[in-house]
């Protein structure tokens, strides 16, 4: 059997395609895989991204890259609000409109910041997106930040 193989470069763009057209872009939903999930989903020939998560306010949630019906890459994230400075809505807009950008530039990992209003979004970063962990944050003016994500991914290898 042939196996399919994927450039980190044409992995990474294919995420950042993936990601632009679904969270972000406020598309790809499809029905839930999991009880109570919120599944996104894009596809490209053999390759389908698939964004499962739980919750609202505070959440948990994975993605995960398949080649040919094959698990390639992933990432895990946790999310919350700090206190009640702004709401679950305001911050998910901050998020997009950060991502939307941080997309525009051909990625999508950290070493970015990103001012909608007088929120501050900040992204931080370790690794490649081969093996990676981060953060990211929403901070009001004043520096109080008031909501934070964690993640890490990278590929899956058989």
């Amino acid at each position: 059997m042939e196996t399919l193989t994927l450039t980190p470069a044409a992995l990474q763009s294919f995420i950042v395609r993936a990601k632009s057209s679904t969270y972000a872009g406020g598309a790809g939903r499809v029905d839930p895989v999991r009880t109570a999930s919120h599944d996104l989903e894009y596809r490209e020939d053999d390759l389908v991204y698939r964004d499962s998560y739980f919750g609202g306010t505070d959440f948990l949630g994975q993605e995960t890259v398949h080649l040919a019906g094959r698990p390639v890459w992933g990432m895990n994230y946790y999310g919350y609000l700090l206190g009640d400075t702004i709401d679950a809505f305001t911050a998910g807009e901050t998020i997009k409109e950060a991502l939307t950008a941080l997309y525009a530039e051909g990625r999508f990992l950290g070493g970015f910041r990103h001012t909608a209003g007088a929120l501050t979004y900040t992204d931080e970063t370790t690794g490649e997106a081969d093996r990676f962990r981060g953060v990211e944050h929403i901070a009001t003016a004043d520096g109080t930040v008031v909501y934070e994500l964690r993640y890490h991914g990278g590929r899956i290898l058989d």
